[in-house]
């Protein structure tokens, strides 16, 4: 009997063979992987890091929910969740709070998500892809992937320095905010119209909403950006600042310390974290450079999530779009195998679907510090059935056919009515956000991540 062959550190084996080459183990790329392999696809999913592995974005939107029922771990994801009904807005203009819940939507089943451990949710959607029958491998980071007619070379070492390759029919590239295929075809363009760092934490003992309140999470703006403050069912507490560039810039101490001092900028904050305790004194940052790339699929290849644009976190859109992303590319993954004639069709809406995302959010993203939707958003009044189109929106609902795109339609008409008529305040703003989002030359590099 033959002996089965194996790889010595460092030693390169002869290629495996697959179907699907999923890179990333984040939720877009566990999600396709579960999806394809239950197909009967022999997919390969490779993370470059180990999980559990730390990762920003707790928060979850309404529209998660189905997706998880479709892939079998609501229950587990509902075991690791803190319940979130809606959210609470803070603005130091104005002498209230402002309380909004999902299910003032228009589709009153989209009323509650979770916060979640995102290192707890990824480890979960990951052993589920494996569970699905994926061959799911941990510490394996692509180095590169060569394409021809038929399919892809992919090269990869093992963290103890093996190296492994394997020829596939099929690319999928889930590798977030390394957008590896966007960097190899040099097809990643920055958007330079919003660009930020947040600065985060997680705290012990920070005083929460009560009652069903509890959970949701908290947006409270500041001379400098905006804060989030989301509960963890564990007891801790994800507090973060996302800051404009020329605010960073004047950092002349460490990190920790210009955290709390920007903290300071925020009586809530500073009310609610008042016998609080910071985690393990870490406090990290990370750059926040929206970006997009300029196409989403090949005949032989597609990305996903992040892997093919990132917008500034603070409507929680991230996990919703690359779950949702994965759903709709393992359909164009199964044209691409198996009706190619139908592939044309299928990138075509696979493009648009990925770009809608984006455009929905960025749109409010772009305006948010404006004190025009500030107001809106402090007094969310609703008429013309507008607050049921922005908390449909703010749910996820932007894939579903919801009827509620004529009411966002007038939220927008509105919007720029009061603009006209407070021309002075709208130019003040506009020019405000012109100089928070120019660049200032420091945090070059798309993402960093640091402890002090």
């Amino acid at each position: 009997m033959s002996q089965p062959q194996v790889s010595s550190p460092g030693v390169s084996s002869s290629p495996e063979s697959c179907d699907v080459f999923v890179i990333g183990g984040g939720p877009a790329g566990s999600t396709i992987s579960a999806l394809l392999a239950q197909q009967g696809r022999k997919v390969v999913l490779v993370e470059k890091e180990h999980h559990p592995r730390f990762h920003i974005g707790e928060s979850l939107l309404p529209a998660n929910v189905e997706l998880f029922d479709k892939l079998g771990v609501r229950d587990q994801v509902e075991k690791i969740g803190m319940p979130k009904f809606g959210i609470e807005f803070v603005s130091p203009e104005h002498e209230h709070r402002s309380y909004v819940e999902f299910g003032e939507g228009w589709d009153k089943s989209l009323d509650s998500a979770w916060q979640v451990r995102r290192s707890e949710l990824d480890e979960l959607l990951f052993r589920n892809a494996a569970t699905r029958g994926a061959q799911a491998l941990e510490g394996c980071k692509v180095r590169d992937v060569a394409f021809d007619a038929d399919g892809a070379n992919v090269q990869a070492v093992m963290d103890d320095g093996t190296r492994r390759s394997w020829r596939a029919r099929f690319v999928v590239d889930a590798s977030g905010r390394d957008t590896m295929l966007a960097n190899k075809f040099r097809c990643k363009e920055k958007n330079p119209d919003h660009n930020s760092t947040a600065l985060f934490g997680h705290f012990t003992n920070a005083e929460r909403l009560e009652g069903k309140k509890e959970g949701n999470i908290s947006i409270c703006w500041f001379p400098h950006g905006w804060f989030w403050f989301i509960p963890l069912a564990d007891g801790t507490t994800s507090v973060g600042a996302v800051c404009w560039p020329y605010y960073l810039k004047t950092r002349e101490k460490p990190l920790k310390d210009f955290f709390y001092d920007t903290i300071a900028l925020c009586p809530v904050l500073v009310d609610r974290l008042k016998n609080a305790t910071l985690v393990d004194d870490a406090v990290h940052a990370t750059g926040n450079f929206s970006y997009s790339s300029t196409h989403a699929t090949g005949d032989r290849y597609l990305l996903l999530g992040d892997a093919f644009a990132f917008i500034d976190p603070m409507f929680s859109s991230g996990v919703y779009l690359a779950m949702h992303s994965a759903f709709d590319g393992a359909e164009l993954v199964n044209a691409a195998l198996d009706q190619p004639a139908e592939l044309p069709r299928a990138r075509e809406a696979f493009e648009a679907m990925m770009r809608k995302g984006p455009r929905e959010y960025s749109w409010f993203i772009y305006r948010v510090t404006n004190p025009t939707i500030r107001d809106m958003f402090m007094y969310p009044g609703n008429p013309f059935r507008v607050k049921e189109a922005l908390m449909s929106l703010l749910a996820g609902d932007i894939y579903r056919g919801t009827p509620m795109w004529g009411a966002l339609r007038m939220f927008k008409v509105i919007y720029y009515g009061i603009s006209i008529s407070n021309f002075r305040r709208t130019w003040a703003g506009w020019k405000r956000h012109r100089f928070n989002t120019r660049d200032m030359g420091m945090l070059r590099g798309e993402t960093i991540q640091k402890q002090e």
